[in-house]
């Protein structure tokens, strides 16, 4: 019987003692070690999968980490995690307090760089070669570049940049394809010829950037990886490896259904079945409500424009791309692109909704600002995934869009509390709009279990632009809140002995604010409480602040949202609870204030 080489490997040090002809048990080890591992927790498994036997190749062939690997995209690094003093603690993988499942500076000197968007590693990686060549130090620099990430112009912006060095950097294109959704646009096309041979040499792109290129080679075969690696290990300047390898490797249901396998929950790790969740008196997803209101919407109207770079499933713009092909694109990691080609789809009078991640829309904000509120273009934003996210953690919380939109003229900032909300602000947004508007909704599902039944009534209603409405009086306090976070005020109230002296509002546009609705509640309450879910500095609460100050109001604000700083991974719940702003937080709130004498204001 073999013995088990994983659990004498530590370190990239103990992995090299190995011989080369004991790697590929070792990378069947991994595997099997990621699928028991994400298999009960949870997690992103096909790209890890994917790599395992270049991940064991880069450690064995440099000195890592003197030598610095940056991975692109971070869900690629669940082996380079264990083999790098991480394996007993694996377990814990994006669990609250456990380690995170992606690279982080913080966690591991062997993660030379945080990657949890897409696209940043060349950059970082030529950074770092340059840094290296400035200090004279002896270094190689890898940047591993995979699930489409190499068609991001960020990329290009490096490759670019590179090809005009003499840095010591390794670029690794790991062509496999595919993304969360498979790859699209004309360099997934180039690849696909050079991969079958049909690009003439002469004409590659890559060289023609000033790139030692070699390959394609086949990213799972040990011998050829290492023969390759060795060799440009000890070229200079700039190098490009393409590898070809397949998502989901070593699991067949992963390698059959990559899109289902990339972050497929918890699966029987002997059979690949999934587990399947009761779903039929659940309330739908946000993010399917979104999707089949806009093909409804999109059969009475022409005009109306789908984009998402992407992200076609997670946002379920693919409903759209199924019905109306030819009004739906995916243009794949490209949020810059996608917001600007809104914009000028917008210029010739179509209807644009543009769904973009809330903390993807980060990377382009200049965009925003400049192709589209400068010139007052009535783009519809649709920034899924708002608030707390869960166990992906800081990089994918959409915490900061609130403050980081509400501070942009023109711009309308809204959040609906519920799935008819939703529904009812696509279909004003739908009928035209004199600004740009941003709907911030979040991952996960809505409160009305038979929404989905009704979904079909065409039902619409229109939504006053900056009305906020009132869903509860009381005699003391006022609590306001924004957008899905504002269920949780209903739940602290039920039940609660001094619910009577507590009124809740529901602002769901945060920009423009309902001012009338503001003085209103300051010159009847004795104290406001704002709740949002998204960071208090900048963000809802501060512009109630605002208003107070302008209008000279003294009546104390208490703002509960996401504290200053970057929170971690873990449940929705969990974290919530660490943020002060769950059920249980809110009505101990309530409690203490509703029983506390004025004076002590």
């Amino acid at each position: 019987m073999k013995s088990n080489l994983l659990h004498h490997i530590n370190t990239p040090t103990d992995l090299r003692k190995l011989d080369i002809e004991q790697l590929p048990q070792l990378a069947s080890e991994l595997r099997d070690f990621i699928i028991d591992v994400v298999s009960v927790k949870e997690g992103h498994l096909g790209a890890s999968l994917g790599v395992v036997e270049l991940t064991i190749a880069l450690h064995y062939v440099f000195d890592t980490p003197n030598d610095l690997l940056v991975w692109d995209v971070g869900h690629q690094a669940y082996g380079h995690k264990i083999l790098t003093e991480r394996r007993t603690v694996f377990h814990t993988n994006r669990q609250l307090d456990g380690i995170s499942g992606f690279p982080k500076r913080e966690e591991s000197v062997y993660d030379t760089f945080g990657v949890g968007h897409s696209s940043t590693s060349i950059s970082a990686a030529l950074g770092m070669a340059i840094a290296s060549q400035l200090k004279g130090e002896n270094r190689n620099h890898i940047a591993v570049i995979g699930d489409a990430s190499i068609a991001s112009g960020m990329a290009f912006e490096g490759l670019n940049h590179a090809g005009v060095t003499d840095a010591n950097l390794l670029v690794i294109l790991n062509d496999n394809a595919i993304g969360i959704d498979p790859s699209v646009g004309a360099l997934k096309n180039y690849l696909t010829l050079v991969k079958e041979g049909k690009n003439p040499k002469q004409n590659n792109m890559i060289k023609s950037l000033n790139f030692d290129y070699s390959g394609p080679i086949d990213g799972h075969d040990f011998k050829i990886l290492i023969s390759e690696l060795n060799r440009l290990k000890h070229v200079k300047g700039p190098k490009f490896l393409h590898i070809i390898t397949t998502k989901g490797k070593g699991l067949q249901q992963a390698e059959e259904d990559q899109v289902k396998y990339h972050a497929p929950g918890k699966f029987d790790k002997t059979t690949g079945e999934i587990y399947t969740k009761a779903e039929a008196h659940l309330p739908p997803k946000f993010q399917d409500v979104f999707g089949w209101t806009l093909v409804e919407l999109a059969q009475n109207n022409s005009k109306i424009i789908g984009i998402t770079p992407a992200m076609p499933s997670g946002s379920s713009l693919k409903f759209m791309m199924e019905t109306f092909p030819e009004r739906a694109f995916d243009v794949g990691i490209t949020e810059q692109h996608a917001v600007t080609l809104a914009a000028g789809m917008a210029t010739q009078g179509m209807v644009v909704f543009c769904n973009i991640y809330s903390t993807f829309l980060q990377r382009a904000y200049d965009q925003v600002i400049h192709d589209v509120a400068l010139q007052n273009l009535p783009v519809i934003f649709c920034l899924d995934r708002a608030g707390l996210v869960g166990e992906d953690g800081a990089t994918h919380h959409g915490v900061f869009d609130l403050a980081y939109l509400r501070c942009i003229p023109n711009i309308i900032v809204y959040a609906p509390k519920d799935e008819w909300d939703l529904r009812n602000i696509l279909y004003t947004a739908s009928l035209g709009l004199e600004h740009p508007i941003a709907i911030r909704y979040p991952r996960g599902r809505g409160k009305y279990a038979n929404f989905k039944f009704q979904i079909s009534n065409s039902n619409f209603q229109t939504i006053e632009i900056g009305k906020a409405h009132v869903l509860k009086r009381g005699s003391k306090i006022a609590v306001l809140s924004t957008g899905f976070i504002g269920n949780h005020v209903t739940l602290a109230l039920e039940h609660l002995p001094c619910s009577d002296a507590i009124a809740h509002y529901d602002f769901g546009f945060v920009k423009p604010l309902d001012e009338a609705l503001l003085h209103e509640v300051f010159s009847n309450y004795e104290r406001v409480i704002t709740l949002e879910d998204g960071t208090i500095t900048g963000g809802f609460g501060s512009a109630v602040v605002e208003f107070a100050a302008r209008f000279h109001y003294s009546l104390p604000v208490t703002r509960l949202g996401i504290p200053d700083g970057f929170i971690p991974h873990g449940t929705v719940a969990e974290l919530q609870a660490r943020c002060g702003i769950d059920v249980e937080h809110i009505r101990k709130m309530l409690m203490e204030y509703s029983t506390t004498d004025n004076n002590t204001f």
